[in-house]
């Protein structure tokens, strides 16, 4: 048994073609299909049931994808000291962040890190704070950022810059143009908000905790995945949100939005990483760089 068999064997498991496998390993069809027919052959055990034009697992198969994918793991991390002991010469980064630091704060961090390292592969997966914290708790990112704490004893989160949120509307509205915003007032808004998972809606809610009014209470017209199409509606004039001050700022500028006469509480954005993983130099200079100007 070989690790290219294994890994073979993992990518037509995982995807139950064997042609979109060989694909993705730039593999001919041939030699894929006979990796996996050397390992049925040498251990006397079928891994794959063919189902109409599909290939299905065998509990067999089953069984072993999981001891497969241990394996590729450990071999994975091993690649990884080994990859750390040259320093910075080469090597992978494996970043996952939520939107708002995503799309407004981590990108110029990114170039710097690539203009000192450009032989470290940066990779960057986006999703909200939920999923981030999921990518780096089963190891699919080295280190995540996000908005708001996160509760995982698996986790180490640092606090790396401060933000804030602002209650936004198109220019004309009340709440935009009053002196005073009352909790009645807030509660008879049309609200566009950021889907629950995310850490703006978690922050936002805490905060109309502290108000004393129940997040129940507002009418809520849309819930959206992207502050992009937040930000979007309610240019549109389809009510007033809260969400970040880096986020808002060019359509306030632009005169698209306005920012209501409302404190709102400011919240960190945060590191995390895995408590028992391994981190790469690649990641510890990651970090160091966003402390620096964080």
């Amino acid at each position: 048994m070989t690790l290219e068999q294994l890994r073979i064997f993992v990518a037509v498991a995982t995807r139950e073609h064997v042609t979109q496998a060989a694909r993705a390993l730039n593999l001919t069809q041939s030699a894929t299909s006979a990796a996996v027919a050397a390992l049925e052959a040498r251990y006397q055990t079928k891994l794959f049931d063919r189902v109409g034009r599909r290939i299905v697992l065998t509990a067999a198969g089953k069984a072993f994808l999981v001891e497969a994918r241990s394996i590729l793991a450990r071999v994975a991390s091993a690649e990884t000291v080994l990859n750390d002991l040259a320093g910075l010469q080469r090597g992978q980064l494996a970043l996952a962040a939520s939107q708002t630091i995503a799309g407004y704060w981590l990108p110029a961090f990114i170039h710097r890190f690539n203009a000192a390292h450009p032989a470290i592969t940066l990779s960057l997966s986006i999703g909200n704070t939920e999923q981030v914290a999921a990518d780096v708790r089963e190891g699919s990112a080295d280190l995540g950022f996000v908005e708001g704490h996160v509760d995982d004893p698996v986790l180490a989160a640092q606090p790396v810059a401060d933000d804030e949120l602002v209650l936004a509307g198109p220019p004309g509205h009340p709440l935009c143009r009053a002196s005073t915003v009352t909790a009645d007032d807030l509660k008879s808004a049309r609200w566009v908000l950021r889907e629950q998972g995310s850490g703006t809606r978690a922050m936002f809610e805490a905060a109309l905790d502290q108000l004393g009014i129940d997040p129940g209470e507002l009418v809520v017209a849309f819930d959206l995945p992207s502050n992009e199409a937040v930000r979007g509606a309610v240019e549109a004039g389809a009510g007033v949100t809260v969400l970040s001050r880096l986020v808002v700022m060019r359509a306030v500028k632009a005169g698209l939005l306005a920012i209501a006469d409302v404190t709102l509480p400011k919240r960190h954005f945060y590191s995390l990483r895995h408590r028992e993983h391994h981190q790469t130099q690649a990641a510890r200079e990651f970090l160091r760089m966003v402390g620096e100007t964080g």
